[in-house]
């Protein structure tokens, strides 16, 4: 297939790496010159602007910020632009209102489009072990279901479109709040006087057990290895956190839901990131806990 893709960042540019090994052609955009020389360099056609890399293509693949510069790149940039039947796959994070109304726009222009959010961080991007949450119509799923399985090892149709999003923004409003409790568990064990590597080998085996525990201990030198292990540099940026959670709380507003944990976690995070953190694993902020 000849491919757009429109966003070469740090997941970006591992995600449009492994379309490359594929077989795929890969027509690349991205405001960054560093990120466009590197899709060069990897084997990606480069182009100077999102309109001319979607042209002639069969699918369009983009992976932005957030929802206005989702909006404004399809509506402004990609459908008019792609050859009508192309498949759209937006993997950004984003809020499931603007996730519905771009497809709503894209599949009247006569194209098919999926939301496709991603669970994995840098690592699973440059590894092609993404995981998938997707949302659009049977056929737009189909259509896009053999891109994303050269991207990733899990591709899921969450449903109608808009339910990646919220499948994603759920998945780490949760992801959030277990971080926190096990960075809470782990300060508590300490100041009773229990070895953190202990309190690991129980906790890991018994019903206290979560992803943030087990995959991806907030202390460094227990468990595998993590981004504690490495001051706390790579994995997923507290920034990141931050956005997701913050979606999900206003999700979580418009739906008249009331979220206590979400919404505490999100004022932690807050905190850590306004403290010059935003660019540190979302698991340092035990440090800020220890602290208080």
């Amino acid at each position: 297939m000849k491919i757009a893709f429109i966003g070469l960042g740090n997941m970006g540019g591992g995600m449009a790496a492994n379309l490359l090994k594929a077989g795929h052609g890969v027509r690349a955009f991205d405001l960054s010159e560093e990120a466009l020389a590197t899709a060069k360099a990897n084997g990606c056609e480069t182009f100077t602007s999102a309109s001319r890399a979607c042209q002639g293509v069969d699918a369009v693949v983009s992976m932005l910020p957030n929802g206005e510069v989702v909006k404004s790149v399809y509506t402004g940039d990609v459908i008019g632009e792609a050859p009508e039947g192309a498949v759209f796959l937006d993997c950004s994070t984003i809020d499931v209102a603007t996730a519905r109304e771009v497809a709503e726009v894209a599949e009247a222009a006569g194209y098919a489009m999926v939301d496709a959010p991603v669970s994995g961080g840098i690592a699973a991007a440059v590894a092609g072990t993404l995981t998938f949450m997707v949302g659009g119509s049977e056929n737009a799923f189909s259509k896009a279901e053999p891109v994303l399985q050269d991207m990733g090892k899990a591709v899921i149709h969450a449903g109608q479109a808009g339910n990646g999003q919220a499948a994603k923004i759920c998945n780490n409003m949760l992801l959030g709040t277990h971080m926190v409790g096990t960075c809470e568990a782990f300060i508590l064990a300490q100041s009773l006087g229990l070895d953190p590597q202990l309190f690991y080998d129980i906790s890991s085996v018994s019903s206290g057990q979560c992803w943030s525990m087990t995959s991806y201990c907030p202390l460094p030198g227990v468990g595998p290895k993590s981004p504690a292990d490495n001051d706390y540099r790579g994995g997923f940026a507290t920034g990141l956190m931050l956005k997701d959670l913050k979606l999900a709380m206003e999700a979580a507003q418009k739906a008249g839901v009331d979220t206590p944990m979400g919404s505490r976690t999100r004022e932690l995070y807050e905190a850590f990131d306004s403290a010059g953190n935003g660019g540190r694993d979302f698991s340092a902020i035990i440090q800020t806990l220890k602290q208080g």
